[in-house]
């Protein structure tokens, strides 16, 4: 089989191994990054395309007489025609669950920080803050513990609950919430009821029309002033004028994101406000460690040998 990857460079910073996949094809090309007019030259006569985010429309199916089989190297298939795909028999696999132990450490690094005013203080140590101490310590930011803090967790996937294990190593009481329109019970508490228990609320549920400003001017006035909120999920779940505005006025204590609703954010973005306080912004990199990208490479391999046993994996269509 002939495949090409579109745009490896949006995956691979020189750091993975590439070995294993290129020895499921006969002949493969790759290329960093692929422009939509650049499109179709390169997938003609291919019966494998890899893309991660280049756009693979309708058209660019059709034009593909002997295209067999897509992989996507993400989890996310909006790039993909998955119809016309599905018409002509080609087979769309993804990858899954790479990312897990990535994000969710990220996220408690961010509770991390935010609990223990990281950022001011490193800030104060680099201006010289210290040097010019009275004593052996500075102590001028809040630092508070983990331990016996409640955690809510909106998204009780394998993200919420991987998340909601390393809370409880740390001593945490975890709460999980009930997303909208969807039923509450012992072990799932209503979103209103949520917001006025939590000191620290994270995110995990995907982006929908019941999650879209889910977090907004009404819920933040619902949590604790000395609560935080933390959204490495998508952008969009939380509405980013209604966060600027919450941190301004002290609605909340803080918060942390990975992810913006434009990304990357060309033409600026509320929330890189410098004057917004105890704000941290990550360029929606918790998934990007070494090892949750070399297991994206994995799975393509196994999505591929899978395929040619007639034993399709992780197919979306």
């Amino acid at each position: 089989m002939k495949a090409v990857f579109l745009d490896y460079a949006s995956l691979d910073q020189n750091d993975l191994d590439f070995t294993a996949l290129e020895h499921t094809f006969d002949e493969w090309e790759i290329y960093p990054s692929t422009s939509s007019e650049q499109l179709l030259e390169r997938i003609q006569n291919v019966d494998v395309i890899i893309s991660n985010k280049v756009v693979v429309n309708a058209e660019a199916i059709q034009q593909c007489k002997q295209l067999k089989l897509i992989l996507i190297s993400a989890t996310g298939t909006n790039n993909i025609d998955l119809a016309q795909a599905k018409q002509q028999g080609v087979v769309v696999c993804n990858c899954q669950a790479y990312g897990t132990s990535a994000v969710a450490q990220h996220t408690l690094m961010f509770m991390l920080n935010l609990a223990t005013s990281f950022r001011q203080y490193d800030n104060a140590v680099q201006n010289g803050e210290w040097n010019k101490a009275s004593q052996f310590c500075l102590l001028d930011y809040p630092i508070i513990e983990l331990e016996g803090k409640t955690l809510g967790i909106l998204g009780y996937g394998e993200l919420g609950k991987a998340v909601g294990k390393l809370a409880e190593a740390f001593g945490m009481k975890v709460l999980v919430g009930a997303l909208p329109n969807r039923p509450s019970n012992e072990n799932r508490i209503a979103f209103n009821a949520l917001l006025s228990q939590v000191d620290f609320l994270t995110l995990h549920c995907p982006l929908t029309a019941d999650t879209q400003d889910l977090i907004d001017a009404q819920a933040f006035d619902a949590m604790k002033s000395s609560a935080f909120l933390i959204n490495c999920a998508r952008g969009g779940i939380v509405n980013e004028q209604a966060l600027a505005d919450a941190l301004l006025n002290g609605k909340i204590a803080g918060a942390a994101t990975d992810v913006l609703m434009v990304e990357p954010p060309k033409d600026g973005n509320v929330l890189l406000n410098p004057d917004i306080p105890n704000l941290l912004i990550t360029p929606h990199s918790a998934w990007g460690s070494v090892d949750a990208r070399q297991r994206i490479v994995q799975q393509m391999v196994e999505n591929v040998d899978a395929f040619k046993k007639g034993q399709s994996i992780r197919q979306v269509n």
